[in-house]
């Protein structure tokens, strides 16, 4: 099962040594950004901090464990892994098996401990339609025989998510799949149709669901509803704004101080800006661009359909991920809540994350990098 790390073949330790840069950083910051919050509410101002460890802890070793298997035991599975996400996202619809938290019955698990099916099927869907690309790319072009399949999986799955509701996890699926659907060699014009279709579905989501529309209404004039729909946004830019070119100081931020809701999570990025300054967000993004870099060159030399596919699918479903975090906390797009790879506090997104570079990284002992 294992596969031997041969002298010629290493993974890509600039990609590791990034990853665990970032996790170091994220740490950092967890602690930084929650312990107001952890003191009030659980007496105990290191409570976010001692999880994140654990969770990071737990990750890295399951990203060094997942590392050592060949990446193309995945495809055996795939049917596999699919179905199991498949159950999960069934479970947590069920009542009193779900755990509902911020109007949202996401979560499977027994008291403080959880876990999101959500961000399990996101890893589960890239291997699978990985594994199905790799075996129908020839079919591809056709709508009946390649394209719709794939497309009627990928919504399934988002359909499934949005009951939840959980919109933002459900764009960085399908954004993901999109990717590699494009990249395998889709017509554009299978794509056209689906963006007519898409855009409808979207706009009707927006119209079903009163609170999205606040969302956006909120994002056009945060300020219209400044203690309302308006507050995270106008919170975070004023987070971002007095940060300036050094930031405050490592520890200092004002915004923490229960103005910004749970800053550990989706809003770690602001609190990162106004205690490091342009330098520090700078920095953070440099780092995701030289995962991203690694990440595409992964895919590139990797030595079969498989393979480019998955760790194209993996660096996307990060890429998008850290893409929609910063622009929802700089106020580019309405809030989706998207937490930041690597960085923001959390059980089943840090630990799915690290998986999944586990993956990518024994893609690269296989590669020609």
């Amino acid at each position: 099962m294992f596969q031997k790390i041969k002298k010629g073949n290493k993974p890509d330790y600039i990609l590791l040594t990034v990853i665990l840069g970032l996790l170091i950083i994220g740490i950092v910051m967890v602690y930084s950004s929650s312990y107001v919050w952890a003191e009030y509410k659980y007496d105990d101002s290191m409570y976010y901090l001692k999880r994140q460890l654990l969770f990071a802890g737990a990750g890295v070793a399951a990203m060094f464990f997942i590392m050592r298997i060949p990446y193309n035991f995945w495809r055996k599975y795939a049917k596999l892994i699919m179905l199991c996400c498949f159950v999960l996202l069934f479970l947590v619809l069920i009542p009193g098996v779900g755990m509902v938290r911020g109007g949202a019955q996401s979560w499977i698990g027994v008291g403080a401990f959880s876990i999101q099916p959500s961000e399990f099927m996101k890893l589960g869907l890239i291997i699978f339609l990985a594994a199905y690309l790799s075996e129908n790319q020839k079919f591809i072009t056709s709508f009946k025989k390649g394209f719709f399949p794939s497309i009627i999986l990928t919504f399934t799955a988002f359909g499934l998510i949005m009951l939840q509701p959980d919109l933002g996890t459900g764009m960085v699926l399908v954004m993901t799949c999109m990717v590699m659907i494009f990249v395998s060699g889709a017509r554009l014009t299978h794509f056209f149709g689906l963006a007519a279709v898409g855009l409808a579905g979207f706009v009707f989501l927006i119209i079903s669901a009163p609170y999205r529309i606040s969302r956006i209404t909120a994002f056009l004039n945060p300020w219209e509803d400044p203690l309302g729909d308006g507050f995270q946004i106008i919170q975070s830019l004023y987070a971002i704004g007095p940060g300036g070119l050094l930031g405050l100081g490592l520890g200092d931020s004002l915004q923490k101080y229960f103005y910004l809701p749970e800053p550990q999570t989706d809003f770690i990025f602001a609190i990162l800006g106004e205690e490091l300054g342009f330098i520090g967000g700078t920095f953070v993004i440099g780092l995701f661009f030289l995962l991203f870099w690694r990440g595409i060159r992964i895919a590139l030399e990797a030595p079969d359909q498989f393979g480019r596919f998955l760790a194209l699918g993996i660096v996307s479903m990060v890429a998008i991920q850290v893409m929609i975090n910063i622009s929802v906390v700089i106020g580019l797009i309405p809030v989706t809540g998207i937490t930041l790879p690597f960085l923001s506090y959390g059980g089943s997104s840090l630990t799915l994350a690290l998986c999944s570079v586990g993956i990518l990284l024994n893609i690269s002992i296989n590669s020609k990098i």
